[in-house]
């Protein structure tokens, strides 16, 4: 019996002593997952990556972190890269948009923080104003159903279309809209493309990033300009599994930093942005 008793008691102290090495490699895991100092961050093409570069990687980088960039050349690039994991966050993209990929790649896709982003609006080099509209102008707006859908409601604005009742977002395409006082004829593009193509349209509806990175143009020099609803606004990212991460953190109160602010304030390239709101409390 006493052989039986301490038989028993020895198996009791392994199997203590196993999970006791579990909960310690578990809690090593957790601070290595919190303590992570090297980041892989992805930006599709245009002025967000300038941004991060000049002002948010120094401010990282005094907190210990080495950050790899990573410059896609197309936006739809970008998400099933996250999703596979091989970036950690991304700049460059609205909730609305985010929350449309989440669903058709099954991402679990967050937002952290707001970015400071350009508004779209209605650009002419064949025109100086906008009461040179007639039925048959032609209009260039973007390919993409999120930023189509972005365009044509500044031509309803101004009166131009109208958006049939009940549109969506991420499944919009040119059949949801119908002509309202003019009969508009809509020219399809890649958005990254009508800033260079409007001299072969009327006008055109173009991504104010694509604006501030050509040096060209100013965002004040729309005909008209969008007052952009929050879930179009440009965001920071992450896969919903790293959200309380300190890397995370750390990215987040980058973005919402005075230096931050103070950059993209002094920048005359960025006069017309839409500045988050958390600027507020700094």
């Amino acid at each position: 019996m006493k052989k039986l008793l301490l038989v028993i008691l020895m198996g009791c102290v392994v199997l203590l002593t196993a999970c006791g090495k579990d909960e310690a490699q578990g809690s090593d895991t957790g601070a290595i997952l919190e303590e992570k100092k090297e980041l892989v961050v992805g930006f599709g093409v245009g002025t967000y990556e300038e941004q991060f570069r000049q002002s948010i990687l120094p401010i990282l980088e005094k907190q210990g972190y080495t950050v790899d960039i990573k410059t896609f050349s197309q936006n739809m690039q970008v998400n099933p890269a996250m999703k596979e994991g091989s970036i950690d966050a991304s700049i460059f993209q609205s909730t609305a948009y985010m929350e449309a990929i989440n669903k058709e790649i099954n991402a679990d896709m967050i937002r952290i923080a707001y970015v400071p982003g350009a508004p779209q609006g209605l650009y002419s080099i064949n025109h100086t104003t906008l009461d040179d509209v007639k039925d048959g102008t032609t209009v260039a707006v973007p390919s993409d159903p999120v930023n189509q859908e972005r365009a044509l409601r500044i031509l309803e604005e101004l009166g131009w279309i109208k958006i049939k009742e009940g549109a969506g977002v991420a499944d919009f395409n040119i059949n949801s809209m119908e002509p309202d006082k003019y009969n508009i004829d809509i020219k399809i593009l890649d958005p990254a493309q009508i800033l260079v193509s409007l001299q072969d349209v009327d006008y055109g509806v173009v991504n104010g990033n694509y604006i501030a990175n050509s040096g060209d143009k100013k965002i004040t020099d729309a005909l008209k300009i969008e007052n952009t609803p929050m879930e179009h606004r440009i965001i920071v990212s992450t896969n919903k599994v790293d959200e309380n991460t300190q890397w995370a953190k750390d990215l987040k109160a980058a973005y919402e930093s005075v230096e931050f602010e103070e950059y993209i304030t002094g920048l005359e390239k960025y006069d017309g942005f839409i500045l988050p709101e958390a600027w507020n409390n700094n």
